[in-house]
């Protein structure tokens, strides 16, 4: 019987050590699937598709039926071999994953627009490097059947106009089934595709070849729109496309001289908005915006590039949104736009995801709170009860 005892006494040391363990494992497993994983349900959830003009007197089914619920998102910035660390790819790239895959549960649209500058280092890419890179690109981006991807070129993915040759532009194209100038309509609504790295004016190849194909499609639209300045003659033997006014999809903004005049917590910080933009590198040039305003007169405009949200309205009635980077590597407070759209009208509405400085947050104030129960366990520090307890009793002494 004594031996018993003292056995059961020995024992009881080692089942608090293993329980405590447990609670630990326990405390760090739920730090971790809520850091990971839950916080972008919860971020996510909160976002709502924004109403269009005339959803209110419809059903539900009608409403359904002829509104296109679209993503548009911008400068993911997949890391290369060349300058990417792999703690950082993981990291960026877990969490691009994690905020699409989520974004699509819990949103269903019907399509999402990437606008442009897929990669970091697709000017650069060896075929090897390339291949890897799209690997990845589309395990992160996976859509389901009923979501279809569309994919804009920017300078990252194929270089800067002075890097740009046909042989990137083709291995962009192949893989994404991507050409300048391409329309696409979705439930009676014209998006037009724009490869802006092309719209330099000098009369190179692949340039020539880019504005080209927007000026015979600016002909179709502007036939089915049945404008004035066509006449029946011109028009006769024209395909005649829906006649909603088209969106314009690409990587570079349209000029501007800045984002001086752009607001918003995810507009570019005070010490940015002041920089004067270099044309042909930042923005488009005058001489190419001009055209593409001519050419389309497109009700909406959405680019990228900047990293930073930005409103502009040109000629005093064409919107650009310019939608930030998907990514943390580019900004704190990554997001995408939800856009509601129909044929004659849109509604767009902005969507944050989780903050990476609050992610951190909560993994810093779990260390320490882990590091505060793992010395108060091993009796290095003094729970704050015990402590009281100690006070109190020294009170009754006395």
């Amino acid at each position: 019987m004594l031996s018993s005892s003292s056995t059961t006494v020995k024992n009881l040391p080692l089942k608090r050590r293993l329980c405590f363990l447990l609670k630990l494992v326990c405390f760090v497993s739920s730090v971790l699937i809520f850091c990971e994983f839950l916080i972008y349900y919860v971020v996510i959830f909160q976002c709502c598709w924004p109403d269009v003009k005339g959803g209110a007197h419809m059903s539900e089914k009608e409403t359904s039926a002829s509104v296109l619920k679209a993503i548009i998102l911008a400068d993911t910035h997949l890391l290369g071999e060349i300058k990417g660390h792999w703690l950082d790819k993981l990291r960026r790239e877990w969490q691009m994953e994690r905020s699409f895959q989520t974004a699509l549960w819990l949103l269903q649209p019907d399509i999402v627009f990437i606008l442009g500058d897929v990669f970091d280092e697709g000017k650069w890419s060896s075929p090897q490097a390339w291949a890897d890179d799209v690997r990845r690109f589309r395990k992160m981006f996976k859509c389901p059947v009923s979501t279809e991807l569309v994919v804009m070129v920017g300078n990252h993915d194929i270089g800067f106009h002075y890097e740009m040759t046909t042989y990137k532009v083709n291995r962009f194209e192949k893989v994404f089934n991507f050409t300048s100038g391409k329309l696409i309509t979705r439930k009676g609504i014209n998006f037009v595709l724009v490869n802006s790295v092309a719209m330099e004016g000098d009369g190179c190849a692949v340039c020539s070849t880019s504005e080209a194909k927007l000026v015979a499609l600016s002909h179709k639209l502007n036939c089915s729109q049945q404008k004035l300045n066509h006449s029946n003659k011109g028009c006769s033997h024209v395909e005649k496309l829906p006649a909603s006014e088209p969106i314009l999809l690409q990587h570079y903004p349209l000029y501007r001289k800045s984002d001086a005049e752009c607001t918003g917590e995810d507009s570019a910080p005070p010490e940015e908005k002041n920089i004067a933009f270099k044309e042909k590198y930042d923005v488009l040039s005058r001489e190419a915006s001009q055209k593409l305003l001519w050419w389309f007169q497109p009700r909406l405009i959405l680019s990228g590039h900047t990293h930073s949200a930005c409103e502009v309205l040109h000629a005093g009635k064409v919107p650009e949104i310019s939608v930030p980077s998907f990514s943390w590597r580019n900004r704190n407070n990554p997001s995408f736009i939800m856009g509601s759209i129909t044929p004659t009208d849109f509604s767009l509405q902005k969507c944050f995801l989780p903050f990476e400085s609050r992610v951190f947050t909560i993994y810093c104030a779990a260390g320490v709170l882990l590091v505060i129960l793992v010395l108060a366990h091993v009796q290095l520090l003094t729970p704050p009860f015990y402590f009281a307890q100690r006070l109190i009793s020294k009170h009754k002494a006395v």
